[in-house]
């Protein structure tokens, strides 16, 4: 029979939880450090993806306003860079960093970068898989089917597996980015540490993601093997 109960594997979840919440408060706090410094180049965000894109040569590509904040993204399938308004319109180290990391997302993709080529290909299976690991684990939790609970696991290991793929999407589009900055002096040197630390903070959300995800699947095998042995 299955058995489920509050126990202390609980406590994983709570350090994932933990660990995200500290880096998204580390990233927002460098950004909202940054966004109101000036960048001595003066270019705003829109300026500084249309200079990296045009000197890559990314002519076709489009840069566009989006509302709200850090929503900043590369749309692969419409070739649109799209920068939120404080990014678009800002003429500061963090306009200028996170305009420059999306374009090396659409440089990435000129250049069939491996991690996101496969990134883009496995999004459809892995939506599928987490929504069927999801009902398995649900119905393997309320019906007693510990088999089912385990391929449910195994489903959810998708997710895992996308985010450890975004990893070195992430690292290598601000790897690209602050090179682009150094090259085209789109920011000064003095400023280039600066625009380095808010690329780091914004990198780490996702690996605090990846460990996160760990300590639930970890939970989730505890419970499992827990009931395994009733």
């Amino acid at each position: 029979m299955f058995y489920y109960y509050f126990d202390p594997t609980y406590t994983l979840v709570l350090i994932g939880l933990v660990i995200t919440l500290i880096a998204q408060i580390f990233v927002s706090t460098s950004y909202s450090k940054y966004k109101k410094i000036k960048s001595k180049s003066k270019m705003e965000g829109f300026e500084v993806a249309r200079k990296i894109l045009d000197s890559n040569g990314l002519q076709d590509v489009d840069i566009v306003e989006t509302k709200g904040e850090l929503t900043d993204h590369y749309d692969p399938t419409r070739k649109v860079v799209r920068l939120s308004s404080d990014i678009f319109h800002g003429a500061t180290i963090a306009s200028a960093s996170v305009a420059a990391h999306e374009c090396g997302h659409a440089v990435q993709d000129k250049e069939g970068y491996f991690f996101l080529r496969l990134r883009a290909k496995i999004i459809p299976i892995v939506n599928i898989s987490t929504k069927a690991g999801y009902i398995a684990l649900i119905i393997g939790l309320l019906f007693g089917f510990i088999e089912l609970f385990w391929l449910g696991i195994i489903l959810e290991l998708a997710i895992l597996l996308f985010q450890l793929i975004t990893l070195p999407v992430e690292f290598d589009a601000s790897k690209r980015a602050a090179e682009f900055l150094k090259k085209e002096a789109l920011i000064e040197k003095e400023e280039q540490e600066g625009s380095k630390k808010m690329l780091r903070a914004a990198a780490m959300t996702y690996v605090a993601s990846v460990v996160s995800t760990l300590l639930q699947i970890f939970r989730l095998i505890i419970i499992a093997v827990g009931n395994d042995r009733r």
